[in-house]
C-alpha cells in the first residue's frame, strides 16, 4: 500500500516556519512515542537549522515502556533533549518548562551576563499532523489556548501562546513531506491516524497492522480479540476472524471486513489494545 498525503496548504505551511524559525530559541518537535523516526519530518532539520532541539515523546503512555527508554536514550546519544509526556493526561507535560532551560542552559548564561534578566524563552512546537501538539501546549498553558482535534489538519495558522513570564510557545500546523520514500513511514503514519482515512485503504490498512501486531505482539491480538494468532496467517485472515468474533457479519454469513477494520484501527489508536512500539531504534 503506497500512501501519499501533501495538502496544498503544506508548502505555504513549510514557507510560514522557515521565516518563523529566526524568531524562536528553541525547537521543540513532538513525535508518536509509538513510531519516533516515522513521526520525525526529516525536512524540519533543514527548515531549523542548528537551533536547540527538545524532542517530546508524546502518548508514551501507549507506547511499549521498555522501548521508550531506549529510544529516551538513543536520541539523548544523538545531542536532543528529550522529555516523555503524555498530553491528554498531562503527564510530564509540567516538566517542558525545566527541559526547555536546560537545553538553553547556555544561551540563558549568556543572556544573565548581558544584563537581559527576565527574557522569556521562545519556542516554536513542531510535528507531523494528529501527534498532540495543541494538546500538549493547552495542558502547559492550563488553558484551552490552541485548537486540538483527533483528526489530521486542525490547526491553522500562527498561534503564539504565553505559559508565563519566561515561556512563550508557538503553536504551528502539522506538516507532512512531499513524499513517504520509505512505504514503511506512510503506514506507520496512517496506523496512528497522522494520514486521514479518507485517502487510505482502511482494510488494506488494518490487515498491515495485523500482520505487524502478529509478529511483535500477539497477545494482544489473542487477548482483545481471541484469535488463535499463527505464523504465517495474512492480514485478511486474521481480519476475517476478528470480524467473527465480534459477530460483525453481512448477509449471507459473510464476515464484514469495512467494519472490523474501522473498530481495530480506532481501537489500536484509542490504546485499547496495549500499549506498542512499532520502531526500533538503530544500534
Amino acid at each position: 500500500m503506497n500512501i501519499q498525503w501533501y495538502p496544498g496548504h503544506m508548502t505555504k505551511t513549510r514557507r510560514q516556519m522557515e521565516n518563523d524559525v529566526k524568531l524562536v530559541d528553541l525547537v521543540a518537535e513532538v513525535v508518536d512515542a509509538r513510531i519516533p523516526i516515522s513521526s520525525r519530518n526529516p525536512d524540519i532539520d533543514a527548515m531549523v537549522g542548528d537551533r536547540p532541539r527538545l524532542i517530546l515523546f508524546n502518548r508514551a503512555d501507549q507506547a511499549d515502556p521498555a522501548m521508550t527508554a531506549r529510544w529516551l536514550a538513543w536520541m539523548k546519544a544523538k545531542g536532543y533533549g528529550v522529555l516523555e509526556t503524555d498530553a491528554k493526561s498531562g503527564k510530564g507535560v509540567n516538566q517542558f518548562s525545566a527541559a526547555a532551560k536546560g537545553v538553553l542552559r547556555d544561551k540563558l548564561a549568556a543572556w544573565k551576563a548581558k544584563g537581559q534578566v527576565g527574557r522569556p524563552i521562545r519556542a516554536m512546537v513542531v510535528g507531523v499532523p494528529n501527534v498532540g501538539k495543541s494538546t500538549f501546549i493547552n495542558k502547559v498553558a492550563k488553558r484551552k489556548s490552541a485548537k486540538a482535534g483527533d483528526r489530521p489538519g486542525v490547526t491553522r495558522g500562527k498561534q503564539w501562546v504565553s505559559v508565563d513570564a519566561g515561556l512563550e510557545l508557538l503553536d504551528t500546523p502539522g506538516i507532512l513531506w512531499p513524499k513517504f520514500e520509505d512505504e514503511t513511514t506512510g503506514l506507520h503514519l496512517a496506523f496512528t491516524g497522522a494520514v486521514k482515512d479518507e485517502v487510505t485503504d482502511v482494510e488494506g490498512l488494518a490487515c498491515a497492522l495485523l500482520e505487524l501486531l502478529r509478529d511483535r505482539y500477539p497477545h494482544a491480538l489473542e487477548e482483545r480479540y481471541k484469535l488463535a494468532v499463527q505464523d504465517g496467517l495474512q492480514g485478511w485472515e486474521l481480519l476475517e476472524q476478528a470480524a467473527r468474533k465480534r459477530g460483525m457479519l453481512v448477509s449471507g454469513g459473510e464476515a464484514d471486513l469495512s467494519r472490523m477494520a474501522n473498530v481495530l484501527l480506532d481501537e489500536f489508536r484509542g490504546g485499547k489494545l496495549g500499549r506498542f512500539t512499532l520502531e526500533a531504534p538503530e544500534n
